[in-house]
């Protein structure tokens, strides 16, 4: 027996109906992905302009200090953006920027868990039904040699038509389970991908606001100092007790 036997053979006596539970079990776990990212993305969504807001009073008064404490329990990207920048305030505007960027990596990286199976899922799903149909054709052709040598020539045209047409038909069950699968799928990554972009977009403006207000030297707030209320553990980057008031530069 040669290998295209070998593998005929197999296919004959594994059927399709192995691949329809595959795909029903791939869709299954995408549902289960698409819910768990729902609520992390809930978790994390937050009221961008009323934040800006509330930095901005803080900021503008130069106490950094009520900003932090007004961030400290939320869970949004943008407030932990926020936060990053703000601890490192006093190392320096350099500072807190790296900060913020690195946070933002690392949120990204949050977001993004397990939307490649979704994506992945999508591509490949409709390939996975296809595989489905192709065992499917085989079993019908198998059938045709087997009824067209056991039947008389007109009973063997009759019987080899009608199972030849039920077995494809069956077999294209599996296609049409693929596409199903495959559509939601990526609906679901494009629609992850695209608050993904939206949230960090949100970051960024939170990011922007509090750099701006490092970087700008006060005008209207006494001897050019804008105070803060940071906790007395906090350092200068010499080592030097931070006394929660930035000088200007």
């Amino acid at each position: 027996m040669n290998t295209v036997e070998a593998l005929k053979n197999l296919f004959v006596h594994s059927g399709a109906s192995w691949v329809l539970w595959l795909l029903f079990a791939l869709s299954a776990g995408s549902l289960a992905i698409v819910i768990e990212r729902w609520l992390v993305f809930r978790s994390k969504d937050d009221d961008v302009r009323a934040l800006a807001a509330e930095l901005d009073a803080h900021l503008s008064n130069g106490s950094v200090g009520a900003a932090l404490e007004a961030l400290r329990p939320l869970r949004s990207v943008g407030a932990a953006v926020a936060r990053a920048g703000l601890r490192l305030a006093p190392r320096g505007p350099a500072a807190a920027e790296k900060g913020m960027q690195s946070t933002i990596a690392a949120e990204r990286k949050v977001l993004e868990a397990r939307l490649a199976y979704l994506g992945t899922l999508g591509n490949n799903a409709p390939f996975v039904g296809l595989f489905g149909t192709v065992i499917g054709v085989i079993l019908a052709f198998e059938e045709l040699g087997t009824a067209a040598g056991a039947a008389g020539t007109g009973a063997a045209s009759q019987v080899a038509s009608a199972a030849v047409m039920s077995a494809i038909a069956e077999a294209l069950v599996a296609t049409a389970v693929g596409i199903g699968v495959a559509l939601p799928a990526v609906a679901a990554y494009n629609y992850f991908q695209r608050r993904i972009a939206t949230v960090l977009d949100d970051a960024e403006t939170l990011s922007t606001l509090v750099l701006a207000y490092l970087v700008s030297e006060p005008t209207t707030a006494p001897s050019a100092r804008v105070r803060s209320e940071y906790p007395p553990a906090m350092e200068h980057a010499n080592g030097e007790a931070f006394d929660g008031t930035l000088e200007p530069a």
